[in-house]
């Protein structure tokens, strides 16, 4: 087996640290058995681990990123973020848009489903955009806000013009936030 050789270059390396007060708050309700002794089953008893505890929530809130290439942490977490979006996007395509088996019959139906996939795509990073612009991933995830909507069901009838079921008020402030235009 041969050992791998260290290397020799120096090269500049960029520690950027960031907190989250929200994520702060997150990390408070996790992982209960590792900082009380649990006793009983139903729990009768529950006592702290005092330096567990306090050991573990100096730390609540705050991440770090290394770079040897990029010096500005805002650019940095920006970087960060979008390859985020991206993995979300590879999710969505196998998850939400039904991209884990191809389920096709020839190559012409595989490109036109690859296509359909595609144009689906754009309009899930449409949409992630409108809500970071509105600012409604305080109150939404995207899976929220879909299912929000998704309950507003259209009617087709041959040689009729379609309508839609009740519209919430809820659901016009999300259209209204999003720029989109109601369903009339």
């Amino acid at each position: 087996m041969s050992s791998v050789p260290a290397i020799q270059k120096k090269h500049r390396a960029y520690l950027l640290l960031f907190y989250n007060p929200e994520k702060r708050s997150e990390g408070r309700d996790k992982l209960y058995g590792k900082y009380y002794e649990i006793e009983g089953v139903p729990l009768k008893k529950a006592k702290p681990k005092q330096g567990a505890i306090g050991e573990a929530q100096k730390n609540f809130g705050y991440f770090a990123l290394l770079s040897n290439y990029i010096e500005d942490p805002s650019k940095a977490l920006m970087l960060y973020r979008s390859k985020d979006m991206i993995e979300k996007a590879f999710s969505d395509l196998k998850d939400r848009l039904n991209m884990r088996r191809t389920s096709v019959s020839s190559e012409e139906n595989l490109e036109g489903k690859l296509f359909v996939q595609f144009v689906a795509l754009i309009y899930l990073s449409y949409v992630k955009r409108a809500m970071d612009r509105a600012d409604l991933f305080k109150h939404y995830t995207m899976q929220e806000l879909f299912d929000e909507l998704d309950a507003i069901e259209e009617y087709v009838q041959p040689g009729k013009p379609a309508y839609y079921g009740g519209i919430t008020e809820k659901q016009r402030k999300l259209y209204s936030a999003l720029g989109f235009q109601l369903p009339s």
